[in-house]
C-alpha cells in the first residue's frame, strides 16, 4: 500500500455502531458503478438498511465475518466471509462484497483485505473459497492475479447499475 491502512474484524456490536460509515462506503461504491447488488438511484438509507437487515443478523448468528480496512480515520474498505454452509460443506466459504471506497483505490487495500480474509478462512478450517464478480470488471482481473480460477460464466446474471442491460457473472474459486 502507498499509505498505511489497518485491517480488523468487526463484531456485530461494532458493525452496528459503524452503520453510518459502512453505509457511506457501500453508497460510494454503488455510485462509482460497482455491481454489488444495487442499482441507481440508490439512497444512503438503502446502504444502511443493507448492513442493518442483511449483514448484522448474520454477524450475530456467527456464520458471517466482516473485515474492514481503516485509513485516515475512515473505513476505506470491507469484505465479508460467509461460512454459513450446509453440513456437507464445512470446508467451504464464500467471499462477499469486497468494497474499497473510491477515495482509497489503487493503494493495495483490496489485495490486503483479500489476503486477510483468506487467512481468516484458513483459521476457520476452510480450504475452498468461492466468489462471483460481474464478468469483465476490474475485480475479475484482481481475483485472477490472486490465484482464483474461473469455474464458469453465467449469462444475464444481474442488471447493470445504470441501464436495463443484463450482465454476466464469473464464478471463481480458490483452494487454500
Amino acid at each position: 500500500m502507498t499509505t498505511e491502512a489497518w485491517i480488523c474484524e468487526l463484531s456485530a456490536e461494532e458493525a452496528e455502531r459503524r452503520i453510518g460509515e459502512l453505509g457511506a462506503l457501500l453508497h460510494a461504491c454503488v455510485h462509482d458503478g460497482a455491481s454489488i447488488g444495487f442499482v441507481l438511484p440508490h439512497a444512503p438509507s438503502e446502504s444502511e438498511a443493507y448492513w442493518s437487515r442483511k449483514v448484522l443478523p448474520q454477524l450475530r448468528q456467527g456464520g458471517l465475518a466482516l473485515l474492514v480496512a481503516r485509513q485516515a480515520g475512515r473505513i476505506a474498505g470491507s469484505v465479508q466471509l460467509d461460512c454459513d454452509t450446509p453440513a456437507n460443506q464445512p470446508h467451504r466459504a464464500e467471499i462477499r462484497k469486497l468494497l474499497v471506497h473510491p477515495d482509497f483505490r489503487r493503494q493495495g487495500i483490496a489485495r490486503a483485505l483479500m489476503a486477510e480474509i483468506e487467512a481468516l478462512a484458513r483459521r476457520r478450517g476452510r480450504s475452498l473459497i468461492t466468489l462471483d464478480t460481474r464478468t469483465g470488471d476490474k475485480a475479475e482481473m484482481l481475483y485472477a492475479v490472486l490465484g482464483y480460477r474461473t469455474a464458469g460464466v453465467i449469462p444475464d446474471w444481474c442488471r447493470d447499475t445504470v441501464t436495463d442491460r443484463l450482465d454476466p457473472t464469473t464464478i471463481m474459486y480458490k483452494r487454500l
